[in-house]
């Protein structure tokens, strides 16, 4: 799917009113330029959540949910980003570039979805006349409202069956042999791919049917399972089993219970679990991971207990440690043999079940139990053993407190990283140094920064050329970036800059800045909340900010050229004199 532009994404924001968007999911109470409101991504009394007309961002400071009206709708609406975009573009009657559709590519994929749906119907019609069917959901514990809210169905013995119930209309069956509903034999002899089995549809997140499992009931007829193939609308490594269930049954889910079967899905269900999930045959995926998460801060996985249960366990490891931002948690649940979740739940009922996810092995604990099995942590070979395996893949982990509680614990069992935990952050620098009075430099870069962020059209009174791009000082890489981009995009907002970083590592750090209601204090300058609150002020402030870096830039090239003044060139040597002159004039002014 190609990239949707920029400049459409700017403009669908401009013209989005974040308020009316937010305001019709969330009540929302005017508090000054602003508007608050408890938050609705987690439990708070007092209101925490923040939504900002001017910045056209929310911010929560309480969990630190935030973002633009887009990232809103995928987190509240629970839609992936596409679709958040032409919620809103449908919202202002706009259509969104053609070329970004993935359905382009097939311009009748709606057709497409009609027809999967329509086959969706035929079955769930036959199995409302079919006995054996019936029986079967009866025998599981299978009410109507049940097999009603996941669409089961029945599909005829025969090999032609769904052809003949649907018509055999040739468009409408080249549509179905797209959508994997027909096999075709040596001879080139097409017929049903599904034949006397009960049917589970498989829904996307948007609630439309885009595949189906089927269950024998003879189990003589071929594999147990079968599931359809791959196909322009479904990828089994990006879509769960039972999550538009979930979803319609919570507006705000507490967690998700990964299993393994369609069964297990539904007796969960039927037995008031009723935020279970499977993955299609298939192992936990990144895609999976990052669609678990998005949508419950707790995922527990039940696998069996076998070895190659543990396998599968360990899988979903390796997918979601790249995932385990801070609030996020994991858990396993390993069955007793012999058991499935369908099975256990039948058995031991909703309480039973319930007790057994409370006594699930944290993902902490199953990570160094798992890489400590053949390990002697009496040695120190074994404890080395232990810190190499372990190194990389904590190394995945994003940034926070998770991450530094695994690597702590890691130093717990290991000894590695003792030393230098000990050690000071940074090595003492000489005391002559030119570039001693550093503690007001990082606060300055900051301040400026967080003006930017807050009223992004303070970048737009600098020149093209920035002097303080050369200074060596940590964040000031990131400056030039922000205030380059301003240029380039002179309406931007605030939301706008953070969804442009929304997947750089400084994502987090800009959040925190933008959402800042002090500007840190200088030696120089001192900041404080006024200077947020006046847009003037501000506007005076960052600019200040910037000649004073632009100062310590010409001091930094002035040290620079005298400390090799007997080499320098002629051209050299006037940049110097006209820089002391420069610094000279600076001093006069106060910068």
């Amino acid at each position: 799917m190609a990239r949707i532009p920029d400049a459409f994404i700017d403009d669908l924001l401009a013209r989005t009113d974040i308020v009316e968007v937010i305001g019709t999911r969330v009540p929302l109470k005017r508090q000054g330029k602003e508007y608050s409101a408890r938050c609705p991504f987690h439990d708070e009394r007092s209101p925490s959540f923040t939504v900002s007309p001017t910045k056209q961002f929310y911010h929560c400071f309480g969990c630190g949910a935030h973002g633009t009206a887009i990232s809103f709708l995928m987190n509240y609406d629970r839609l992936e980003f596409l679709d958040a975009v032409e919620d809103l573009a449908k919202r202002l009657g706009v259509e969104v570039p053609r070329d970004t559709h993935q359905r382009n590519a097939n311009p009748d994929s709606q057709d497409l979805f009609t027809a999967i749906e329509e086959a969706s119907r035929f079955f769930q019609k036959q199995l409302a006349t079919n006995g054996r069917a019936l029986g079967y959901f009866d025998s599981r514990g299978v009410d109507a409202d049940t097999r009603a809210r996941f669409s089961l169905g029945y599909a005829p013995d025969g090999f032609s069956a769904l052809r003949d119930g649907l018509g055999t209309d040739p468009r409408r069956m080249k549509l179905l042999e797209r959508a994997g509903l027909f096999s075709k034999n040596d001879r080139g002899h097409v017929y049903d791919k599904f034949r006397d089995r009960v049917m589970f549809p498989i829904h996307d997140r948007r609630g439309r049917t885009i595949a189906f499992g089927g269950r024998v009931l003879d189990k003589e007829n071929g594999p147990k399972y079968l599931n359809s193939p791959e196909t322009e609308l479904f990828h089994k490594g990006r879509e769960l089993y039972g999550l538009w269930q979930v979803r319609q049954t919570h507006n705000k889910i507490p967690r998700l219970i990964v299993v393994e079967g369609y069964m297990d899905v539904i007796a969960l269900f039927q037995n008031g679990i009723d935020t279970a999930v499977a993955t299609l045959g298939t192992a936990t995926t990144p895609d999976h991971a990052e669609l678990l998460f998005r949508n419950a801060p707790d995922v527990f996985f039940c696998f069996d207990g076998d070895r190659a249960g543990r396998g599968a366990a360990w899988k979903a490891v390796e997918s979601v440690l790249p995932r385990m931002k801070d609030g996020r948690q994991a858990f396993f649940l390993f069955l007793p043999d012999g058991e499935d979740p369908d099975s256990l739940v039948r058995h031991e009922g909703r309480d039973g079940f319930d007790a057994r996810l409370q006594q699930a092995t944290p993902l902490s604990q199953f990570f160094f139990d798992s890489l400590s099995t053949d390990v002697n942590l009496s040695t120190l070979e074994g404890r080395g053993r232990l810190a190499e395996r372990a190194k990389p893949l904590l190394a995945q982990i994003p940034d926070g407190a998770f991450g530094d509680l695994m690597k702590q614990r890691l130093t717990e069992l290991t000894g590695v990283g003792a030393r230098a935990a000990t050690e000071p952050a940074t090595p003492a620098r000489p005391r002559n140094a030119a570039t001693t009075p550093q503690a007001s430099k990082p606060s300055l870069v900051r301040s400026a920064i967080t003006m930017l962020l807050q009223q992004p059209a303070v970048a737009l009174a600098l020149p093209s050329s920035l002097h303080f791009a050369s200074l060596d000082q940590p964040g000031i890489g990131l400056l030039v970036e922000l205030v380059e981009l301003v240029h380039e995009r002179p309406d931007i907002s605030t939301g706008m800059i953070l969804e442009h970083f929304a997947d750089r590592s400084e994502a987090p750090a800009l959040t925190k800045l933008a959402t800042s209601r002090a500007v840190e204090t200088t030696a120089a300058t001192p900041l404080d909340t006024r200077v947020l609150d006046d847009a003037d002020r501000r506007q005076q402030s960052f600019l200040d900010a910037i000649a004073r870096l632009d100062a310590q830039a010409v001091r930094q090239r002035i040290e620079e050229l005298q400390s090799r003044v007997a080499t320098l060139v002629d051209a050299e040597k006037q940049e110097l004199r006209e820089l002391v002159a420069a610094s000279s004039l600076m001093r006069v002014r106060g910068t």
